[in-house]
C-alpha cells in the first residue's frame, strides 16, 4: 500500500468550503487578518507530518445567488478574502518541512512578475512553493479586471499554455545554473555570459526579458492544478504534478485518475507522473459516538444559503430560480463545467435543488467522513484503493480544532498501518514528494527550455 500525501486546505478567508463554521464559538478564522493565526496553523500541520498546506484563492465575488453579492457578504463565503501568498513567508519561516500549495490566477497575473515572485518564495521557503494553476471561472473577477466579460472556457486554456512556455522559458532558461559566481575578490557577482534574455511572441502574449531571479532551489514551483473539464483534463496533463479532484466517493474518482493518468501516459510523462488528491472533509473523535456528537454541534452552524450561493457561481447558473424538486438545467456555461457536469451529466440523473442541500451537512456540497480514528482511516485507506488516487486536501471546518484532531487522532492510525509517513523525506518540496533533485524532469515539457 502506498503512503498517502495529506494537505490541510485552506483560504485566506473567514468561510471557505464548509460555510458557517465561523460563528461556532471555539472558531477561531475571525483572525484571519493576524499574521500569528497562519504561523500556528503551520505549526500544528508541520507537527502531523503534513506534507502542506495549499491556500485556495478566487479574485471576485459570488453575485449569479439571487443576482446579487449579498448572500455572500452577509455570510462571509469567501468575502472578504486577502492575498493567500503573503502569509507564506512567515509560516515558512517558523516551519522547516511543511510545502505551501498557493493559487494564482493566469487570467490576470502579468508572467512575467509572477515569474519572479514564485522564484522569491522558492528562495525564501528554501524550495517548498508550489503554484496552483488556475484560468478563473467568475464573471465578477472579469468585470473588475476591466474585461468586458470572462474569457470562453477553453480559449483561457488556450492563453494559459502560452503563459506556462513564458514562466518555463524564464525559470528554466534565463539563467545557467551557475551564472551567480559572487566572487567578491573581482567584485563579479554573476556570470553575464550564462545569463540571457528570453523571448514569446504568441497569440496572447508577448515578452522579451531576462528573469529577475536568480535561480531558485526547484526552478519551477512544484505545479499543482485542479482543471476536472476535458480541457482542463489535458492542461493537468501536460503541466501538473498534483492534481486535485472533489468527487464523492472513490468509485466516483476512479473514471477521472484513470483517464488522467492516461493521458499523462500518452503525452509521454507516464502514469506516475501525477499525484492525484481528493477533497475531503473529516469530523474526528475519540470514540464513534464522540465525532456523532461532534458534527451534530457543528451543523447547527452550517449555512445552506452560503453553500448554494457558492455553488451558484461555480456552475454559472442561479439555484435560487429553482424549486426544491426541479431538475438542474443540463445547459452549459462559462463557468466550472466540471462543477455543473457532477450534478447533470455525469450524474444518474440531473440533481434537483433538495439532493443538492441534502448533501450540505456543514455548509459544503460534499458530505464529511465522521468517526472514530479507526473508521477515518478505513475510509481514507478505501479511497486509496478503490479511486486509485494518491492523497487528500483536508478542509477545515472549525479551525483550528477540525485539524488538530485530524493530526493527533487519525494521523496516528494512519502511521501505525504504514499510510503516511513517521517523518519527512529531506530536500525539496518536489523531491519530498517525487524523488529525484527537487527540479522537474526531463519529461516535463518545461525541460525543452533548459539550457
Amino acid at each position: 500500500m502506498k503512503q498517502m500525501q495529506i494537505y490541510a486546505f485552506d483560504m485566506n478567508c473567514v468561510g471557505h468550503i464548509n460555510h458557517g463554521m465561523w460563528t461556532h464559538p471555539r472558531d477561531t478564522s475571525l483572525h484571519y487578518t493576524d499574521l500569528d493565526y497562519w504561523t500556528e496553523f503551520a505549526r500544528t500541520a508541520e507537527r502531523g507530518k503534513l506534507d502542506g498546506i495549499f491556500l485556495a484563492d478566487i479574485v471576485g465575488v459570488y453575485d449569479v445567488y439571487r443576482g446579487s453579492p449579498a448572500p455572500v457578504i452577509e455570510t462571509g463565503a469567501q468575502i472578504p478574502v486577502n492575498d493567500p501568498l503573503m502569509p507564506i513567508s512567515a509560516m515558512a519561516y517558523v516551519t522547516k518541512h511543511l510545502g505551501f500549495g498557493v493559487t494564482v490566477n493566469t487570467t490576470y497575473e502579468p508572467p512575467f512578475l509572477l515569474a519572479r515572485r514564485m522564484s522569491t518564495l522558492d528562495h525564501l521557503t528554501k524550495g517548498r512553493i508550489g503554484w496552483n494553476v488556475v484560468t478563473g471561472y467568475l464573471d465578477s473577477a472579469a468585470r473588475s479586471m476591466g474585461f468586458d466579460a470572462l474569457p470562453e472556457h477553453d480559449a483561457r486554456y488556450d492563453a494559459a499554455e502560452e503563459y506556462l512556455e513564458i514562466l518555463y522559458k524564464l525559470w528554466e532558461g534565463s539563467w545557467d545554473d551557475d551564472a551567480a559566481v559572487r566572487d567578491k575578490t573581482r567584485g563579479i557577482f554573476a556570470d553575464a555570459s550564462k545569463v540571457r534574455a528570453v523571448s514569446h511572441l504568441g497569440k496572447y502574449y508577448r515578452m522579451e526579458g531576462i528573469h529577475l531571479a536568480e535561480p531558485s532551489p526547484q526552478r519551477t514551483p512544484l505545479l499543482f492544478q485542479a482543471g476536472a473539464s476535458a480541457r482542463g483534463q489535458d492542461f493537468a496533463a501536460r503541466h501538473a504534478e498534483c492534481v486535485f479532484i472533489a468527487t464523492p466517493t472513490p468509485q466516483a474518482a476512479r473514471p477521472t485518475v484513470d483517464v488522467l493518468r492516461g493521458k499523462a501516459s500518452a503525452m509521454g510523462r507516464g502514469a506516475d507522473a501525477l499525484c492525484v488528491l481528493s477533497l475531503i472533509t473529516v469530523v474526528a473523535g475519540r470514540t464513534q459516538k464522540e465525532a456523532e456528537d461532534k458534527l451534530e454541534d457543528y451543523r447547527r452552524h452550517a449555512s445552506v444559503e452560503a453553500s448554494l450561493a457558492h455553488y451558484s457561481a461555480s456552475i454559472g447558473i442561479d439555484l435560487s430560480r429553482y424549486g426544491l424538486d426541479d431538475p438542474i438545467d443540463r445547459v452549459s456555461t462559462n463557468a466550472n463545467q466540471s462543477a455543473l457536469s457532477a450534478i447533470t451529466r455525469q450524474a444518474p440523473k440531473p440533481m434537483t435543488l433538495r439532493e443538492i442541500t441534502d448533501q450540505m451537512v456543514l455548509g459544503s456540497r460534499m458530505k464529511p467522513i465522521v468517526g472514530s480514528p479507526e473508521h477515518i482511516a478505513d475510509r481514507l485507506q478505501g479511497w486509496i484503493e478503490d479511486g486509485d488516487i494518491d492523497g487528500f486536501n483536508l478542509a477545515r471546518t472549525v479551525a483550528p480544532e477540525s485539524l488538530a484532531d485530524f493530526i493527533d487522532l487519525v494521523v496516528p492510525v494512519l502511521q501505525e498501518r504504514g499510510l503516511f509517513k513517521a517523518d519527512y523525506a529531506e530536500g525539496p518540496l518536489r523531491q519530498k514528494l517525487f524523488g529525484g533533485n527537487g527540479r522537474l524532469p526531463s519529461s516535463h515539457p518545461a525541460a525543452q527550455f533548459r539550457r
